[in-house]
């Protein structure tokens, strides 16, 4: 169905007056298996505060082979051509609009009762780290970035309805990493009274949300923690020449050995030491990264099984010595929640367990009413819903941002 432009203006010039909104995040992760895409029901008080963000339905589309080798291409300087990123910028949309109707005729949902479509869009390159640029006038100046693909102007024309998109500019351009924006969600979903709990998403990236027993906005600090699945994915798929696209279960992982002083070797990297906030992305663990894990895996005469399990061990290794350092001190942690698809890999989650304080409890998700593959996607129907009340969406101390600021683009 498509709205015209006098009803969506409208719509939109009395949403902050309405107690509840309707908003589809959309999100395609770092891992590049597909688009998820969340109805979600924001109900708000009357001073316009968040009361409750509800999942209302949800769908996805998985990526097929050929999507997923071109964009792995684009997410590398030696594989990226500037012609397919462009047609890239623009052909993903179609399967964002393509799952925001899947998701409105399976729930039978109308349309015009959405709000707006929250985009994240496909990282193809995140750059935190300054590097110098030429200035005007003359010498150069400090620039970083953040690079998140998919046209809102195309997803605006397919759906008919207003998308809010690049969210991760706004923290950057503050001086922010960009990163991790789910955090101020996460207190809102996962948030106890009684208990202190990290929200662990395990998806492309691995990054922890601390949130402190009773805790609102106050004492939320989050950061990556370093891989999640994005390394154990490129292995199977290589294996399995794009047959399969990720350890399901863990079985692969679980029946391999795991090289402890690979591990070692693997976290001798400058950036587990590095305190928050910080972030990390496909610009440091790509194809060459997995190039040289290879090498090194068989010059130490490691099976495909022990490479996966090894692999496995680093991820779960990152995030335990991430909490060590980083978290145990400052917050009494009570329970571990699990996001993404590292939450269905039994052989990760086992490994997991096994590094975490016996007082600790470790769940998914799912466990707390939030499928594990919905977390994201709920995370950015929130930032565009405070982007639409006038409100800043990042957390300074999270990002590193200098301000709080709105974040995202709208195209009406």
């Amino acid at each position: 169905m498509m709205l015209d432009s006098k009803n969506i203006n409208i719509r939109l010039e009395g949403y902050a007056a309405r107690p509840d909104h309707y908003l589809i995040g959309i999100m395609s992760g770092t891992s590049l298996d597909g688009v998820d895409a969340v109805l979600t029901k924001i109900s708000t008080l009357a001073d316009g505060s968040i009361a409750e963000a509800q999942l209302v339905h949800q769908a996805s589309i998985p990526y097929s082979s050929d999507l997923k080798v071109l964009l792995l291409a684009l997410c590398s300087p030696e594989t990226a051509r500037i012609d397919d990123l462009v047609y890239a910028h623009f052909g993903l949309s179609e399967w964002y609009a393509a799952t925001v109707r899947k998701l409105l005729d399976t729930s039978g949902f109308p349309a015009g009762k959405v709000d707006a479509l929250c985009l994240h869009g496909q990282t193809v390159w995140h750059a935190p780290v300054l590097r110098p640029f030429p200035a005007p006038g003359g010498g150069f100046v400090p620039v970083k970035g953040t690079l998140q693909i998919g046209s809102g102007s195309l997803l605006r024309e397919r759906a008919g309805i207003p998308v809010i998109f690049d969210f991760r500019s706004r923290d950057m351009a503050a001086g922010g990493e960009g990163a991790p924006l789910a955090p101020y969600v996460d207190a809102l979903l996962f948030g106890s009274p009684m208990r202190g709990r990290i929200v662990q998403n395990i998806g492309g990236i691995g990054n922890a949300t601390v949130i402190p027993a009773a805790s609102k906005r106050e004492g939320i600090f989050a950061f990556d923690t370093g891989p999640g699945n994005m390394i154990i994915d490129e292995l199977i798929r290589r294996k399995t020449g794009g047959t399969e696209h990720y350890d399901e279960g863990g079985r692969r992982g679980r029946a391999g050995k795991v090289d402890a002083a690979l591990v070692a070797a693997l976290m001798a990297d400058d950036y587990f030491a590095k305190a928050p906030p910080k972030s990390t992305g496909r610009e440091m663990y790509n194809s060459a990264f997995v190039d040289r894990l290879i090498d090194e895996a068989r010059r130490r005469s490691l099976s495909f099984g022990d490479i996966v399990a090894t692999t496995t061990a680093f991820t779960v290794e990152s995030i335990a010595r991430s909490y060590r350092d980083f978290i145990y001190a400052k917050t009494k942690i009570d329970d571990v929640v699990v996001g993404g698809g590292g939450a269905l890999n039994g052989f990760l989650m086992d490994l997991l367990r096994a590094r975490l304080p016996a007082d600790v409890t470790l769940m998914s998700t799912a466990d707390l009413g939030i499928p594990e593959q919905a977390r994201e996607a709920i995370a950015f129907a929130v930032l565009g819903h405070e982007a639409l009340m006038g409100r800043a969406g990042n957390l300074p101390a999270v990002t590193g941002a200098a301000r709080d600021v709105i974040l995202g683009n709208i195209t009406l």
